[in-house]
């Protein structure tokens, strides 16, 4: 976690500041290593300090290497970090304005000695953006615990289970396949509920002729998989299988054509000019795609808007779909490793229209 410790010291000198205070706890573990639920870290030239409290102090100690680790007392927060900057003497202090609530800048403003809090925008999580080869392992694993889900949970699944009782065995598994959370709650959608995207598994109950939707990801060493596959109960219907026929077609084209150099913009048109020229224009209504890591929603996006140049190292989903509402809906998702000339697909369920 060292090399991440110097990226700080580099950002401290390209924006003139003298010390900065990270809050977001992504950036605290990506950059010290320490995955505790609270704290903050503080780093000039001169110090790198973890700061948390009582429940945490073991634990930073084993994970956060190389950081003086400081207890917070019944001060609080405020009083060791006035502490530091005492000792330290920074001007320009930097913090990250986009995680933090309003009130608790105000506090801070008020309370700490310092002549100015500087708002350093997205620089840490932009150095998130392209993964080491340790990271892309990590996610590597955590999307393959999601193969070996999706491959039981196709024994699992009958007609007269629940989505509920579906996204609960899904998470099950998960845990049971060595994941050490999820990357997000469990979609589990089915018949009409598929239509919706981001649906929340209900009580419905799944019969003949349902698209059913299951778009899961679990953690592993911190780092975040997501994957989606639907599936039809039953014989799919000629409409059903036109559907998921141009859902696929989308994601293959959009796969072969993903690689280092093209706008995240470009990438998702490949996909929905596919999905449009078929006709279901205004049936497709989110990005492409999304990039993941010790978040499930990273920078950069694959969508109409994002002009970001995709490099060597990043994480994407490639993730189309038809949502007909009255109807149903299909979406596949893999996610992949931008490379110079393609990417390496980490998802391996197969693609081809399952009917149970």
């Amino acid at each position: 976690m060292m090399d991440n410790y110097k990226k700080i010291i580099n950002l401290l000198q390209k924006l003139t500041l003298d010390a900065m205070l990270i809050s977001n706890g992504n950036n605290i573990r990506y950059i010290s290593g320490f995955a505790g639920a609270t704290g903050y870290l503080y780093i000039s030239g001169n110090r790198h300090t973890l700061v948390t409290d009582f429940r945490y102090t073991i634990q930073a100690e084993h994970e956060a290497e190389g950081y003086e680790i400081i207890t917070i007392g019944s001060g609080g927060y405020e009083e060791v970090l006035n502490d530091l900057i005492r000792t330290d003497k920074p001007m320009r202090l930097g913090f990250e304005a986009e995680d933090m609530l309003y009130s608790t800048y105000q506090n801070l403003k008020d309370k700490l000695a310092v002549e100015e809090l500087v708002p350093i925008g997205n620089e840490i999580t932009q150095l998130r953006r392209i993964k080491t080869a340790k990271e892309l392992e990590y996610i590597k694993k955590a999307e393959k615990i999601g193969d070996q889900v999706f491959t039981e949970i196709l024994d699992f699944i009958k007609p007269g289970m629940t989505e509920l009782e579906i996204a609960a065995q899904i998470e099950f598994l998960l845990k049971m396949r060595g994941a050490e959370g999820l990357s997000f709650s469990s979609i589990v959608a089915s018949g009409l509920n598929s239509s919706m995207p981001h649906a929340v598994p209900s009580r419905k109950r799944i019969e003949a002729g349902d698209f059913v939707t299951m778009d899961f990801g679990c953690v592993y060493e911190g780092y975040c998989s997501d994957m989606t596959r639907t599936i039809v109960i039953g014989k799919a219907s000629e409409r059903q299988r036109e559907i998921y026929r141009v859902v696929l077609e989308a994601q293959t084209q959009a796969l072969s054509f993903i690689k280092a150099g093209y706008r995240g913009s470009e990438v998702d048109r490949v996909a929905r000019d596919i999905i449009y020229k078929a006709g279901f224009e205004g049936c497709f209504g989110h990005g492409l795609g999304h990039s993941v890591g010790l978040e499930v929603h990273e920078n950069p996006r694959l969508n109409m808007s994002d002009e970001s140049i995709l490099l060597p190292g990043m994480i994407e989903t490639v993730e189309p779909g038809i949502y007909i509402k009255g109807y149903g809906g299909v979406r596949i998702e893999d996610l992949v490793a931008v490379t110079e000339d393609g990417c390496e697909n980490f998802t391996h369920s197969k693609k081809e229209l399952i009917e149970l």
